[in-house]
């Protein structure tokens, strides 16, 4: 057999027989790489460790340590779940099994509804395999044979795939008795899959068509090694401890109620309170930057959407209702009002930039099943604005959003990341338009200096877009800032303004939010604090405490005092021992509980304790006003 060349990343050229495979490699660099390695990354491409090298290429090996070996862990771990569930339950009908970025999931057409206990089976059964250290192969068909064989074994998902694919040769893969359609590539047998565990299931329609058959879905997740797993489980744990709905219901912030519809939330005094006070920041914060409020109508006629493209682009996720036989569309965003205030008048390039912000309360028609607590909702608020402006200023406008989003997510303390989405397939406007707006983002986001990544055809229906993702505390990431750079909403609308030279020209349209949905970012909040809200934030910043009924006038003239000196303050003059009022506010969350007994009547003070157990001096009402409006200050 004649020589192969290929080259590894440091720019060695190796050597092999004609024939040789990625495994083979491996084996000729050592024996130590060839024992870790699950794959190979051929001019670019990932491929089985089995895969036969071709001359001249660029060859990587891939170990359990590359960033590319936790999707196909993730993935070859869903097909030994689906092994184990039709060893299980053999007249379970497979479906697809895909890796995600939480782990992966699997789709099952079975009559017997899974069970917690049956996951335990399943993950026993998934461990029994992988011991088995089955060999992971890889096989060819053409389509037809790959339809005769799934028809043969009833897999009918798998059929519909194959035809819906039209492909005239299909890649299989074979682990002992199980065989599945799939692209690859996957690890080198099932003994890789060693670290594992099965968390949840789901109902989910097949092709997430609702009129299609109901299926179900089990969740789960894999690493590389037990070390991880069990890291990642404590943050699942802690995350359900973090879990915004249970901490909501806790802290009586707000409520779900059937009676009143899905999706739409109802706010409770303290949650009440912790959106004004968003709210409030978010206007200050607005005022600073040059911009104005506005207020637009909840319903616009039905010819404003048709006009804007939403009714063609975006009418699925949209109420409409109809009044004295006219349609009107219930807004989903607030983009036309803002328009149809900038066309109330003759405007002027030295009017512009022109800053329009609303609080703008929106509903959008999502599906019962993507609903989640605050994070998905039918009803919320926005904190919504649209910059229009010159060509010339476009520039600068974008900036000063992206300046705008840095300066509040350090007042939260967020990191966040960066992307820019581009054109979607249904989409509006004209080529020129989208090369325009999309280089004036790319163009501000370079300047900005810092990373961002593309993500290829995820732009809005009328422009392409900025999406910033903030991280939490559990280094998740939340999709809230947005800014969106349009052209073609102007056009639409004949929005003009008159120029230096005299001539009416189109002025560009910058959509941006910085918080983004007002319930989103509370969820958001909830779970990044775990309720322990700085005290800027705190719905109930103190409570007073009494230790005796005897002490309850003074209380009462110390709580007077603070609520009348701008502190969010409550009171707890139950006839109940302290430890349990102060256990009590602690499980609230309160951040500051103000202690009064004969001590403190006497000598007209408090005694702060702070929600962790820590003790402050002894102060007069006023001076832990202060002491709190000084706290809150050093936030913002």
């Amino acid at each position: 057999m004649s020589d192969i060349k290929v080259t590894l990343p440091d720019g060695t050229i190796k050597a092999l027989k004609e024939g040789a495979t990625v495994f083979d490699l491996a084996a000729s660099i050592g024996a130590g790489l060839a024992k870790a390695a699950i794959a190979g990354k051929v001019d670019g491409n990932l491929v089985d460790i089995s895969a036969v090298l071709p001359d001249g290429a660029r060859v990587e090996i891939v170990t359990e340590k590359s960033p590319e070996a936790l999707e196909i862990i993730r993935h070859s771990t869903s097909h030994l779940m689906a092994q184990a569930v039709k060893s299980l339950f053999p007249e379970a009908k497979v479906t697809i099994g895909p890796a995600i970025e939480t782990g992966f999931y699997y789709d099952f057409d079975v009559d017997h509804p899974f069970t917690p206990e049956d996951l335990k089976r399943i993950e026993e059964k998934m461990g029994e395999l992988a011991r088995a250290n089955q060999k992971i192969e890889r096989e060819v068909l053409s389509g037809a044979e790959a339809v005769k064989l799934f028809g043969d074994m009833g897999e009918t998902y798998k059929v519909e795939l194959i035809e819906d694919l039209g492909a005239d040769i299909v890649s299989l893969y074979r682990q002992g008795d199980f065989v599945d359609l799939c692209r690859g590539p996957h690890l080198p047998s099932t003994a890789f899959c060693r670290a594992f565990k099965l968390t949840s299931i789901a109902g989910a329609y097949w092709r997430g068509d609702e009129t299609r058959k109901m299926l179900q879905r089990v969740y789960g997740t894999a690493f590389a090694d037990k070390k991880e797993l069990d890291a990642y489980l404590e943050r699942l744990e802690e995350a359900k401890r973090r879990d915004h709905r249970k901490l909501g219901r806790e802290l009586d912030l707000f409520s779900f109620s059937d009676e009143v519809g899905a999706g739409l939330v109802i706010w409770h005094p303290k949650g009440a309170m912790l959106r004004t006070i968003l709210e409030d920041f978010e206007r200050k914060e607005h005022f600073r930057r040059g911009y104005d409020i506005v207020v637009g109508p909840q319903i616009l006629k039905t010819e404003l959407w048709q006009r804007s493209g939403h009714y063609d682009n975006y009418r699925e996720n949209m109420y409409f209702t109809e009044v004295e036989g006219q349609g009107y569309g219930i807004k989903p965003m607030n983009c036309l009002s803002h328009m149809m205030i900038y066309k109330s008048q003759l405007r002027s390039y030295r009017d512009l930039p022109l800053r329009f912000f609303e609080l703008g309360t929106v509903h959008r028609h999502e599906r019962a099943g993507v609903l989640h607590g605050l994070l998905r909702v039918r009803g919320f608020t926005q904190d919504d604005a649209h910059i229009l402006c010159t060509p010339e200023q476009l520039d600068n406008e974008i900036k000063g959003v992206i300046s705008f989003v840095s300066d509040v997510m350090g007042i939260f303390g967020f990191e966040y990341e960066m992307e820019l989405s581009t054109r979607p397939e249904k989409s509006i406007g004209s080529d020129e338009d989208w090369e325009r707006a999309t280089n004036a983002l790319l163009g501000a986001l370079k300047d900005s200096g810092r990373a961002f990544e593309i993500n290829e055809g995820d732009g809005a229906f009328y422009g392409p877009k900025i999406d910033i993702k903030l991280r939490d505390a559990l280094d998740r990431r939340w999709q809230c800032a947005t800014i969106q750079c349009d052209f073609t909403l102007p056009e639409r609308f004949e929005l003009t303004y008159v120029d230096a030279d005299g001539e009416r020209k189109r002025p560009v349209m910058v959509h941006r939010v910085i918080l983004g949905a007002i319930e989103r970012f509370i969820g958001v909040l909830i779970e990044h604090f775990a309720g322990n809200f700085p005290v800027w934030l705190a719905p109930v910043q103190a409570v007073v405490l009494t230790v005796t009924d005897s002490h309850i006038p003074y209380a009462q003239q110390a709580f007077d005092t603070l609520r009348n000196s701008g502190i969010r303050v409550q009171k707890d003059f139950r006839n109940e021992k302290l430890g349990f009022k102060i256990r009590e506010a602690q499980l609230q969350k309160v951040p500051y509980m103000l202690v009064i007994g004969e001590k403190e009547v006497e000598s007209a003070t408090l005694t702060p304790r702070f929600r962790d157990g820590k003790n402050l001096p002894s102060m007069k009402p006023l001076e832990f006003a202060e002491f709190i409006n000084e706290e809150v200050a050093s936030f913002h």
